[in-house]
């Protein structure tokens, strides 16, 4: 006769995070619902939603800071809710805006939080040369917090989140107010830390989360609307998809319209004798074998045929709008 022990579902080392069924409410507003997903260790996520739309609830929940209401939350396989001071070891977190010791040195600063953290002896000196090392620091350690870059600021805060060596890095706006050449930067530096933890980003900034996150959580009124690897995120709204064509020949827009996978047709002004539309799809099939051979059929001179590039942005809009409206439609 088996037993409720053997019954459990085995833990797997590998997923660093896992949230399962977890709801948070404040007052009548359900802040989460229902949230679930799970992230493996050497995984670069993407969470992104609206402003209200749970983020920082989840994070906090994530963090220890709330306790949810219904649910569970496991740190590498223990409940957070259950040992907390356990689960928070696991953990480094970047705030939004990065609070720092102004008056403080780079190095007594990094002090601070390793004293914080309760790191003595052999493992202090060597989480903090690991640390110094992994964030770059080694031109500014004897300077004061108050005359660094905003980029050298972003890379004290992530020292001090990451001198415990937590398998679990979040991180909140991390590229916020830094100019191209230190988003460029940062954003090499997470990918490097990235290898050997679990790192949760949270940012407005669309491209940031294309470049540097293999998958993507989006969250909207607390609910988990997709949860897709960047590269397939696309494939989620098909509509979004368009394909230009530049041609010279007659009846090029009604024989457009005309397959299968064909939405719409946008036309636009032409160039020379070129005739330009916007093809807009209804699906995931790709028309453009189609639109080759009928230009072939009806002698049409193709100049150009390519699949507009969609952004996460559009992708990002499209879901949360989505979303928005059918919620509109189940309360009228």
């Amino acid at each position: 006769m088996s037993t409720d022990k053997e019954k459990e579902t085995p833990i797997d080392p590998n997923v660093t995070i896992s949230v399962e069924m977890v709801s948070k409410s404040f007052g009548p507003h359900k802040a989460v619902s229902n949230l679930s997903f799970s992230i493996r260790r050497g995984e670069i996520v993407g969470f992104l939603g609206p402003n209200g739309a749970g983020k920082t609830t989840t994070m906090r929940l994530l963090t220890s800071y709330y306790t949810p209401d219904t649910g569970k939350i496991l740190i590498n396989g223990t409940d957070n809710s259950e040992n907390d001071l356990e689960t928070r070891k696991s953990i480094g977190y970047l705030a939004e805006n990065n609070p720092l010791y102004e008056d403080l040195l780079v190095s007594e600063y990094l002090d601070f939080i390793a004293d914080l953290r309760g790191l003595s002896g052999n493992e202090r000196t060597r989480n903090l040369e690991q640390t110094v090392e992994e964030a770059s620091l080694q031109e500014v350690f004897y300077r004061p917090i108050s005359e660094l870059s905003k980029g050298y600021h972003q890379r004290v805060g992530l020292a001090g989140a990451i001198i415990h060596r937590p398998s679990i890095l979040i991180l909140d706006e991390p590229t916020e107010g830094l100019d191209p050449n230190q988003r460029l930067s940062m954003r090499d530096l997470i990918k490097s830390l990235g290898q050997e933890r679990t790192v949760l980003v949270t940012t407005h900034v669309m491209q940031e989360v294309e470049n540097t996150c293999e998958r993507v959580l989006l969250i909207n009124r607390g609910e988990l609307v997709a949860d897709s690897p960047v590269d397939e995120i696309f494939q989620l709204t098909p509509g979004l998809r368009k394909i230009y064509v530049e041609a010279e020949g007659n009846q090029i827009e009604s024989g457009l319209a005309s397959l299968d996978a064909v939405e719409s047709v946008e036309r636009l002004e032409p160039v020379d004798k070129r005739k330009r539309y916007i093809v807009n799809l209804s699906g995931s099939e790709d028309p453009r074998p189609d639109i080759f051979r009928l230009a072939t059929t009806q002698e049409w001179v193709l100049w150009e045929l390519h699949e507009e590039r969609m952004h996460l942005e559009d992708v990002f809009h499209s879901l949360t709008s989505e979303n928005e409206a059918e919620r509109t439609l189940q309360g009228s």
